[in-house]
């Protein structure tokens, strides 16, 4: 390939897109926000809530990093698809998870309860 053609082909693609200093610095206080939100549902008690709320503003804070920092707004359709599709298979695999370990704690309660009587004073 000649130094022509190679810089011809060089010129098609968009190396970086340069985004203004004020959209970078509201995204970062958006994110110091909901990390501010994520340490205050910690002092509130909402029972089994408090983890769903925690899971939701990771992620809006995780996709806000990824459309922003790693420029996916920007970029081909096709690679946001994929971002929602691995959201979607985590969610998935965090929900079996959960699931899993909802259907054990009668079981490990009264294994701990066992164990809490049987200790020595």
């Amino acid at each position: 390939m000649t130094d022509a053609a190679h810089t011809a082909s060089h010129d098609e693609h968009e190396i970086a897109h340069v985004m203004p200093l004020s959209v970078l610095f509201a995204v970062f206080a958006a994110l110091m926000v909901l990390t501010f939100l994520t340490v205050a549902a910690t002092w509130i008690n909402l029972g089994w809530f408090n983890l769903p709320i925690a899971m939701a503003i990771a992620t809006v804070k995780a996709t806000l990093v990824a459309l922003y920092f790693m420029h996916l707004r920007y970029d081909a359709p096709f690679n946001g698809l994929a971002l929602l599709a691995a959201l979607f298979f985590v969610a998935v695999f965090i929900l079996i998870v959960l699931l899993d370990s909802i259907e054990y704690q009668p079981s490990v309660k009264l294994y701990q309860d066992q164990n809490a009587a049987s200790a020595p004073q």
